[in-house]
Parts: structure tokens; C-alpha cells; sequence
């Protein structure tokens, strides 16, 4: 148990270094000897643990997805055990795609970038880990769509996508462009944006 503890730490050590290099120079110019030394261990290290570059890079890509994965499930779960609607367990799913975005923004960069990608030897995984993340939202507009919260009109695959979108890219450009902005606050308008109340909400009074 503990041999396999400390090789997660290993791993999760080399994915540190991995992700921070290539968000910073790229996946083409980040070598084996640079995430070596950027995570504290031997060359070796990082193939006894990981059989290339590109494999390490493939399974940091289903574990960094495979956490946001989880955040999003335990969000929904939790706003379900706490008598909330299907739509608050969706507000509750933004808030933590931007928390798991602001802990983890080099990785986020790095995903993203990867999704418009076509050339790449992980494409196929890229593909499965982002589905997975995309089938917890979908699973809960399902549920708001059958208790008719939500219109039965809704492309729920769609929906879904385009929510996860919002999220991952409202996030980088907070960061990127307007960082004094709190997560409070860029949570609240992304709320408002997912209860229709930008489209759909009462015109504003105006005052002669």
C-alpha cells in the first residue's frame, strides 16, 4: 500500500511539472529531462512511470478531466441532498467548474487548447475523458427536463456542451483579462446567464 502511495505522489508530482511546462512552451518543446527536473525526480523516474512523453501527457489529460469529472458529480450530489432543484445542482456545477478552473488553471489552458486540436495521438482518449464530463451535466438537465423545470424542447447534449463551454471559457478569460474579478462574482453572472434572466428577465425601468 505504501509503495503504491508513493508512486501516486510520483505521478501526481510529474503531472504538476508536465502541465506547467507545456501550458508555458508547448507540448513539442517540453522535454523528458525538463519535467524531470521541474518535478525533482531522475529521467528515469518518469519512465518507469510513464512508457513516453505522449503516454504521460495522455493520462494527464484523463486525470485532470477525470477530477473536474468528480467535482461536477459531487456538486449536483450535494445540492440534491440538500432539497435544491435540478437547476440549483446545475448552478452549483458552474461554481465548481470555476473553483476546479482557479485551483487548476494551467491545466485548463492546456485542455482547452487540446479540444481544437486533430493531429494528436491522444485525440481518442481527449474525446472519452471530455464525454464523461459532458454526461453529468447531461444526466442533470435530463432529470430538470422530466420534472419540468426545463423545457422538453431543450437540446440536452447540446445544452450540456454549451454549458461546460461557457464555464471553461468564461473562466480563462476571467482570469486572463479580468482577474480582479471575484469567483463570487463571475459565478453570479454565469448564474444568470443559466436562469434565463439575461434573455428573458423583465425589461429595465427607465426613469423620465
Amino acid at each position: 500500500m505504501e509503495s503504491s502511495t508513493r508512486r501516486q505522489a510520483t505521478r501526481q508530482k510529474l503531472y504538476e511539472a508536465a502541465v506547467t511546462l507545456i501550458a508555458e512552451q508547448g507540448f513539442s518543446a517540453t522535454t523528458v529531462d525538463e519535467i524531470a527536473e521541474r518535478a525533482g525526480v531522475a529521467k528515469g523516474t518518469v519512465y518507469y512511470n510513464f512508457a513516453s512523453k505522449s503516454v504521460l501527457f495522455e493520462e494527464l489529460l484523463r486525470h485532470g478531466v477525470g477530477l473536474l469529472t468528480a467535482s461536477l458529480r459531487d456538486a449536483a450530489q450535494k445540492a440534491d441532498e440538500e432539497g435544491g432543484s435540478k437547476v440549483d445542482a446545475l448552478d452549483a456545477m458552474i461554481r465548481a467548474g470555476l473553483v476546479f478552473i482557479d485551483e487548476y488553471p494551467a491545466f485548463t489552458q492546456l485542455y482547452v487548447a487540446e479540444l481544437w486540436r486533430t493531429n494528436r495521438a491522444w485525440q481518442s482518449t481527449l474525446a472519452v475523458v471530455r464525454q464523461e464530463a459532458v454526461a453529468v451535466v447531461e444526466g442533470v438537465l435530463r432529470d430538470a427536463v422530466r420534472g419540468g423545470e426545463l423545457s422538453d424542447e431543450i437540446d440536452v447534449p447540446l445544452t450540456a456542451a454549451a454549458l461546460v463551454g461557457m464555464v471553461l471559457v468564461a473562466a480563462l478569460d476571467w482570469q486572463a483579462f479580468q482577474p480582479e474579478r471575484s469567483l463570487d462574482d463571475v459565478h453570479a453572472a454565469l448564474s444568470l446567464l443559466l436562469q434565463g434572466r439575461v434573455a428573458g428577465g423583465p425589461a429595465p425601468t427607465r426613469r423620465a
